[in-house]
């Protein structure tokens, strides 16, 4: 038996889970049957008319791409436009349009790792960390159980910060309770007073695994009614947000970073602020249009930022700070692609994967 559809959604989503996603965007499954087995993966930036044809072509069902062909909601499939054309060609046959957008733009091993790994950065971090993704759990629990409902709750996702694991606080105390006479309870009598030594369990949790923390932590408790509330957290979650900033190997005069750039990137052509005439060690990066992170690399000290969809005015904004390149969208991220397949080729050895061949590049350079 094969995989569906909804299995690869299901690993790419872990990878990258939908509530990373920014509100404006459209990270999901956009045609397609989720029950469908799959028959082949096209890996790809965008997904456009000639992207569909060419999984046609290789007997592919399914498309992973970065940049989803659907943002806003459409209100008539006539064929008037690419993104109608593109819609209509894939239902007609039978081709599923998956996007991992944002979500995997604001994730650790992402779009912008690929790009910090493409320039050979090190000691990289997130740029711009995102806030209102964690919650603390407390729980209570009695004391020779407490163990075993905190390896659930772990093995869940719970007690994670940074690159520690199974983090805890955990306070011993007496809980009291009256079981009703319709309870059923497991320490106790019905009617009568209970003391109980308990200990007080708090716990970070990723907002989008806390649905399973919660279904974990009740099957490994013993009590019939379980003790626990959730805060709601405006702590930054340093291992998920916009655009990364690390540390060359060995520092690099402006000219010779930006010849550097072109290569690495595989360049024909980079829009920059004027070169300073300080060396070049630290580098931000943010693939597609990423200048709402200017202030944040001027804070980090950066000396380089990368990015792409750089207004005329805004390249002012630099103000001598550092150098600002502007590399071109499809050019700062045209090497998701590859991560998709990667990422994919780890979990799904047999199915069939594409790399896309059509340059869906809509700009042109001469």
């Amino acid at each position: 038996m094969g995989y569906k559809i909804s299995d690869v959604i299901s690993y790419l989503e872990q990878i990258a889970p939908p509530s990373y996603q920014e509100s404006y965007d459209n990270a999901t499954l956009i045609t397609g049957d989720r029950t469908a087995e799959v028959r082949g993966i096209v890996c790809s930036l965008d997904c456009i008319e000639s992207t569909v044809e060419e999984a046609i072509e290789l007997g592919a069902n399914m498309i992973v791409a970065h940049h989803p062909i659907v943002f806003k909601g459409l209100k008539s499939l006539t064929g008037k436009n690419y993104v109608e054309r593109t819609i209509i060609k894939a239902i007609k046959n039978d081709i599923a349009i998956y996007a991992i957008h944002t979500n995997l733009d604001h994730v650790p091993h992402g779009v912008n790792r690929r790009i910090s790994d493409r320039l050979g950065l090190l000691d990289c971090k997130i740029l711009q960390p995102k806030r209102q993704l964690l919650s603390k759990l407390v729980f209570y629990v009695p004391e020779p159980e407490k163990d075993k409902v905190l390896q659930a709750v772990y093995a869940a996702g719970a007690g994670k910060i940074g690159e520690y694991a199974d983090c805890s606080f955990q306070v011993k105390g007496m809980g009291t309770f009256t079981p009703s006479a319709k309870a059923n309870p497991t320490i106790g009598e019905s009617g009568k007073a209970q003391e109980e030594q308990e200990i007080r369990v708090e716990v970070l949790v990723s907002n989008h695994v806390l649905p399973k923390v919660l279904q974990e932590m009740r099957a490994a408790h013993s009590y019939e009614e379980v003790a626990y509330y959730v805060q709601s957290l405006e702590n930054e979650n340093q291992e998920v947000g916009a655009g990364m900033i690390g540390m060359l190997a060995q520092e690099m005069e402006g000219e010779g970073f930006l010849d550097y750039l072109k290569a690495k990137m595989n360049l024909q052509v980079i829009k920059h602020t004027q070169v300073l005439s300080r060396k070049i060690k630290k580098v931000a990066v943010c693939g597609g249009a990423g200048i709402f992170l200017l202030g944040d690399a001027k804070r980090a000290g950066a000396d380089v930022f990368v990015t792409a969809d750089v207004k005329y005015h805004e390249f002012f904004d630099a103000d001598g700070s550092l150098i600002l390149c502007d590399i071109g969208h499809y050019e700062s991220e045209i090497f998701t692609k590859e991560l998709l397949w990667e990422l994919l080729s780890q979990n799904f050895p047999n199915i069939a994967l594409y790399l896309t061949k059509v340059v869906t590049n809509p700009t042109s350079y001469r």
